[in-house]
C-alpha cells in the first residue's frame, strides 16, 4: 500500500504533486539546512580559482561512496589508483560508479526533456561491456531477473514499473516548485524502489539524484557529492530511511528526505575538507 501511495503521488493530476512534501514535518528545516551548507562551500575562497579540481575530487569520492553502498567498499586511494575494473564483481561495481559519475554531467541538457532516455543511457554506461545475453539500456520485462545486492524488498511488476517510470518522467518534464532536495530524494527513492533495470539500479538511482541536484541549480558545479554522505551514514541507516520512502507515510517520506539532506551536507563537508587541503597546499 505504501509503494502504491508513492506511485499515486507521481501519477497525480495535480500541477505540482511534490510541493506538498515540503510541508511534511522537518522537511522545510532540511531544505534550509542543505541550502546553507551548499552556500558555505560555494563561498569558500578556494572555489574562486580551483573549482574544477574540487569537482573532480568530488566526482571520485562520490563514485567511491556509491560503489560502497553496492557492496564494493574500497579505500579512496585504491579507487584513485586502479585502472582495471573488469576483473570481478566489486571491481565492475567501482568501474560502473566511476563511469556514471563522469557521464552524469554530459546528460544535463537531456534530463528535463527526456528523463527516461537519460536513465536508459545511465544503465548502458554502468554496464559497460556486457556479457552475452545481458539486457541493458531498457526497463525489465515480465519475468526478467534483477541483481540488486542491497535492496531485498519484493520487486514491483514490470507493468507497475512502466507506469511509475512514466509518471516520474512526466513529473520531471513538467518541473515544479519543489526544492532540489525533495525532487532528488523522490527520484532516488523511486528508482531504488522500482529497480527498473536488470542490474546496477542503486548506482543508477544515486547518479540520477546527482543529476537532479546539479541540474536544479542547487549544486551547478557538482561539488556536493551526496553519494559520500549516503555511504558515510552506512548501509543500515540508508535502508532504514529507504523503508520510510517505500512505506509512503508522511513520517517515512519525511525521514527519507531528511536522510538525503544529511547526505548532501556530509558531501559538502567532504568537499570543504578538500578546499581546506588545497588552501594549505596539502592536496
Amino acid at each position: 500500500m505504501g509503494a502504491q501511495c508513492v506511485g499515486s503521488l507521481l501519477m497525480s493530476s495535480a500541477s505540482d504533486p511534490l510541493a506538498a512534501l515540503g510541508a511534511l514535518p522537518g522537511v522545510a528545516e532540511s531544505v534550509d539546512s542543505v541550502r546553507k551548507a551548499v552556500d558555505r562551500v560555494y563561498g569558500h575562497r578556494v572555489m574562486r580559482r580551483r573549482s574544477g579540481e574540487i569537482a573532480s575530487e568530488a566526482a571520485l569520492r562520490g563514485a567511491r561512496g556509491s560503489a560502497a553502498l553496492s557492496g564494493a567498499d574500497w579505500a579512496l586511494e585504491e579507487v584513485r589508483r586502479r585502472t582495471d575494473f573488469g576483473a570481478e564483481p566489486q571491481a565492475r561495481a567501482v568501474g560502473a560508479a566511476l563511469r556514471l559519475t563522469s557521464e552524469a554531467g554530459q546528460l544535463l541538457s537531456i534530463w528535463r526533456q527526456s528523463p527516461l532516455r537519460v536513465l536508459a543511457r545511465l544503465h548502458l554506461v554502468a554496464c559497460g561491456s556486457t556479457e552475452a545475453g545481458e539486457v541493458v539500456g531498457r526497463p525489465r520485462l515480465a519475468g526478467e531477473p534483477v541483481d540488486e545486492p542491497l535492496v531485498e524488498l519484493p520487486l514491483p511488476s514490470a507493468d507497475e514499473v512502466a507506469g511509475r517510470l512514466d509518471g516520474l518522467s512526466r513529473l520531471i518534464i513538467a518541473g515544479g516548485s519543489a526544492p532540489a532536495l525533495i525532487t532528488g530524494a523522490v527520484v532516488h527513492g523511486e528508482l531504488l524502489a522500482l529497480r527498473p533495470f536488470g542490474s546496477y539500479n542503486g548506482l543508477v538511482a544515486r547518479a540520477a539524484e546527482r543529476i537532479v541536484l546539479i541540474n536544479s541549480g542547487l549544486d551547478p558545479k557538482a561539488i556536493c557529492p551526496a553519494e559520500v554522505g549516503h555511504a558515510e551514514q552506512g548501509a543500515k541507516a540508508y535502508l532504514e530511511a529507504f523503508d520510510g520512502y517505500v512505506s509512503g507515510t508522511a513520517e517515512g517520506m519525511a525521514a527519507w528526505i531528511a536522510h538525503c539532506g544529511r547526505a548532501i551536507e556530509l558531501g559538502v563537508r567532504e568537499s570543504t575538507a578538500v578546499c581546506e587541503a588545497l588552501q594549505r597546499g596539502a592536496a
